[in-house]
């Protein structure tokens, strides 16, 4: 049996399409491996009624190929962005070794995954039950901290032991009113520069290593910052009067998301705190970064079904209780959008901004945008949004009963499938 709906209004010709009753997975994720890329015809083909996350771990491999490269030191993968372990086998593949955890949870994931990689306990609040599990049962020996009673608790936890590596987080004051990043970290996380020169004092005589860390905020589009923030950070360091071997560089690279305001080349940023590092005088310093987004954006997309349309807002099948939970609220990240029309029809108009609103019953599920997308959008049509390898799936709940998806798994791309299309 199958149920027709139609799509159109006043002034729109009326047609129809068919939906058979088993087309929702049955499951709440239903995983797909395709040996080519999902494209349009591809998405038109499947004709897909809940929402479809497409992972594409080549492009990923690649991606942490050139990060490693680029950047002077270390790179740490922050786990949160995306733990799925298809990308994060993808990214060790391409050479990352090290990674950034908050929790427990993630500590044995990694650990399971990757026996020989490195973990840093880079969360600065963590249950004393935690620590004592990362040090003793995971081999962690690196653990930040951000104000004194948290190395009371490792110290505890761990019973002093010399092998520790303790990073102090200090909080970078912001230089502009929205501090020229999407979500400020500081505003949680992290102690003056007074406070963490003192913590430095207190930390050095119980570590076999001590660094220094910060984090910019997310979606940092200015290298400039960071030559700030490197500056900052070797002020505290003087001031502390300790010896200190490491210096942490946080994440905050930026994604691709507007193509025609794009984010300078990782070389920019690279090159930036290298020249803040020998400026600063902290070339003897192990450099270290906390990189998520500005790895893992690119290995995913999300692809939504428009439900219905009034004038520039857009109803979805997907929101922010789902894999756009950035688009929306505080942070509102307008991703790439490119529009699958259902059928084959022409249309020669410029893009035009819209809204989105998701599929739940709570009005908190809007997303301002600016969605570029053609004028000729219809209920029924399909809209794949770029750049959501990272805080997308894993952000997914079961609000409302929309959480099923159709993950697709991309094994090998076309020849140029890397290149956005946004119109």
């Amino acid at each position: 049996m199958t149920d027709t709906i139609s799509q159109g209004g006043r002034g729109a010709s009326i047609c129809s399409f068919s939906l058979p009753e088993d087309r929702i997975p049955s499951q709440k994720t239903e995983m797909t491996f395709i040996r080519r890329d999902a494209d349009d015809s591809y998405i038109r083909a499947l004709n897909p009624c809940v929402p479809v996350p497409v992972l594409r771990p080549g492009r990923l491999t690649r991606r942490a190929q050139e990060f490693t490269r680029a950047f002077p030191g270390h790179v740490l993968y922050a786990v949160k962005c995306n733990p799925d372990e298809i990308l994060l086998k993808a990214m060790h593949k391409g050479g990352v070794r090290r990674f950034d955890v908050a929790s427990i949870g993630e500590v044995r994931q990694i650990r399971g995954l990757f026996p020989r990689a490195k973990i840093y306990f880079m969360h600065p609040v963590k249950a004393p039950e935690a620590i004592r599990e990362a040090y003793v049962n995971h081999g962690v020996r690196a653990f930040v901290l951000d104000y004194a009673a948290e190395l009371d608790k490792i110290l505890h936890e761990t019973n002093a032991a010399p092998d520790l590596e303790l990073f102090v987080r200090l909080a970078i004051p912001k230089d502009t009113p929205d501090g020229g990043v999407a979500t400020d970290f500081s505003s949680k996380f992290g102690a003056r520069p007074e406070e963490a020169a003192e913590l430095l004092r207190l930390c050095r005589p119980y570590c076999r290593k001590l660094g220094l860390s910060f984090h910019v905020g997310t979606q940092c589009g200015d290298p400039e910052i960071y030559s700030k923030a490197v500056a900052h950070a070797a002020g505290v360091i003087e001031e502390s009067g300790v010896a200190v071997e490491v210096l942490d560089v946080g994440g905050g690279f930026p994604a691709e998301l507007d193509q025609a305001d794009p984010v300078p080349p990782i070389e920019s940023f690279t090159g930036a705190i290298a020249g803040a590092v020998a400026e600063n005088n902290l070339k003897n310093l192990e450099l270290l970064c906390e990189v998520g987004r500005g790895l893992v954006a690119c290995a995913g997309s999300l692809v939504v079904r428009v439900e219905g349309r009034k004038g520039d807002l857009l109803y979805l099948n997907d929101g922010t209780y789902g894999g756009m939970f950035e688009a929306g609220g505080s942070i509102g990240l307008p991703y790439p959008a490119h529009l699958i029309r259902r059928e084959e029809r022409s249309y020669a108009g410029p893009l035009k901004p819209f809204r989105f609103a998701g599929p739940t019953c709570d009005s908190v599920d809007m997303m301002k945008g600016p969605f570029m997308l053609p004028d000729d959008v219809r209920p029924g049509d399909w809209i794949r949004l770029d750049q959501l390898g990272a805080y997308g799936e894993v952000s997914r709940t079961d609000f409302n009963g929309f959480g099923t998806v159709q993950k697709i798994v991309v094994q090998r791309e076309a020849p140029g499938a890397e290149a956005l299309k946004i119109a």
